[in-house]
């Protein structure tokens, strides 16, 4: 992994709210020392309206976002990956291609915006929620010491955030059982 500058990878299924969020959230909180960028294993052919309005609403670039087919980063001139992030549990159950350069894989679980409620308010608070909790986990992500950790200790303290935020975010939902 270069130092200073990481490569990040979110893949969702679709690649039209989730991953977007993701690559959106990457690249201005990364500040230039993390690029993100996002995939689908079964892209659309355009992005959700209301999460692009969402992402403006929080006052988030979109220019150039799009969706786009894994197989655009698999290729020979695609940018080295340092990490690969599933966001859902389709994509995450099903075996991902070979990367070149070995990047660090974690799943980041999130509900598929497809199956969220018809009414445009609480889609737009669903998708609020998605947002907000990828800001979360991405800011806790930054704050790993990468240089001090090796390849294993560094994918097991991502699957631990991944499971430790996909605990805080079933907490928030209504009925959630209480964390202990």
């Amino acid at each position: 992994m270069p130092t200073g500058h990481y490569n990040i990878l979110f893949l969702s299924n679709r690649n039209t709210a989730r991953s977007i969020f993701a690559e959106a959230v990457a690249n201005r909180l990364g500040r230039g020392h993390f690029k993100g960028f996002s995939a689908g294993m079964n892209p659309a052919n355009f992005l959700d309206p209301l999460a692009i309005d969402v992402l403006r609403v929080a006052q988030y670039s979109v220019d150039g976002l799009r969706p786009k087919h894994w197989q655009e980063f698999a290729r020979a001139d695609a940018p080295a990956l340092d990490f690969v992030f599933t966001l859902c549990d389709p994509v995450a159950g099903e075996p991902l291609p070979h990367w070149s350069g070995r990047p660090i894989t974690a799943d980041w679980r999130y509900p598929d915006p497809a199956n969220l409620p018809d009414e445009e308010w609480q889609r737009r608070k669903e998708l609020a929620r998605i947002l907000a909790g990828l800001e979360r986990q991405f800011r806790a992500f930054m704050q790993l010491p990468f240089k001090s950790l090796d390849e294993i200790s560094l994918q097991a303290r991502l699957g631990e955030l991944g499971e430790r935020d996909r605990i805080a975010r079933s907490a928030d939902a209504p009925n959630a059982p209480p964390l202990l």
